[in-house]
């Protein structure tokens, strides 16, 4: 048997910790994370040059406005020099075309960087508020990563554009599968006549082909491409050189 005055002590023990229990318990929980938030503004500036094309006839109040091509150049046409953006494609053929039909702007992407959707987007808002413009012949097409550009913003903004024409280029093929139903719709609406060399070595003409398999997948029956079987990367003179590009061009609205 325990004797008395070890008994009192266990007695007492036991109620100590008893009471520092009931204090522990007693106090507020104390919170293993905090709440935060985090929160800037930021302004982004964004800087195209570009040159900008009108036709010898142009007339600022025409009623029907006048049809625009946005052209988008490749890598090698990057850095600060305008005169590079006139070597190929529309530019090339308006600066000695004086008959050439359509307002053409073709901005010149800087060094080291590559086509943004944003920018583009902000330079077409420009040209159609400073032109006579009419939005629904907006043509958009470019060649190499030019090609991949009009992918990226003909996908993006389908609801801009009345033709899109990439040339040598690819895209995000999820990016049509996943478009929301809206966007599909406009899609499946929007002509898109795409080309590409038959002997590309810098560009695999299977970057065009799925493409054009996406937008087949959804139901589109407004897609086409045509391959330069004997063409290696430089597909885009051949194409603008066709007689029958710009005119299929013409032919394409956006109400349509």
């Amino acid at each position: 048997m325990l004797s008395t005055s070890l008994r009192r002590s266990l007695i007492l023990c036991i109620a100590s910790i008893a009471m520092c229990s009931n204090s522990a318990a007693d106090e507020p929980k104390k919170e293993v994370q905090t709440n935060g938030r985090f929160t800037r503004t930021i302004e982004v500036k964004q800087d195209l040059k570009y040159l900008l094309f009108l036709p010898k006839d142009y007339d600022p109040e025409r009623a029907e406005g006048w049809p625009m091509i946005l052209f988008l150049h490749g890598a090698g046409e990057r850095g600060n020099d305008l005169s590079r953006v006139k070597v190929h494609g529309p530019p090339k053929q308006a600066e000695t075309d004086r008959d050439f039909p359509f307002v053409l702007v073709s901005p010149q992407c800087p060094e080291g960087k590559t086509w943004d959707v944003s920018e583009l987007n902000g330079l077409l808002d420009q040209a159609i508020t400073e032109h006579n413009i009419d939005t629904n012949r907006i043509y958009l097409t470019g060649l190499s990563m030019g090609g991949y550009g009009t992918w990226s913003l003909g996908i993006a903004n389908p609801e801009r554009f009345a033709a899109i024409v990439p040339i040598c280029g690819g895209g995000e093929r999820l990016s049509i599968l996943l478009a929301d139903e809206a966007k599909k719709v406009i899609l499946m609406k929007l002509p898109v006549w795409a080309f590409h060399g038959g002997k590309d070595p810098v560009v695999p003409m299977e970057e065009t082909e799925r493409m054009i398999d996406a937008l087949e997948r959804m139901g589109t029956k407004n897609a086409k491409l045509t391959i330069h079987p004997d063409a290696g990367h430089d597909s885009w003179t051949q194409t603008y050189e066709d007689p029958e590009f710009y005119p299929w061009l013409l032919k394409q609205t956006r109400s349509r």
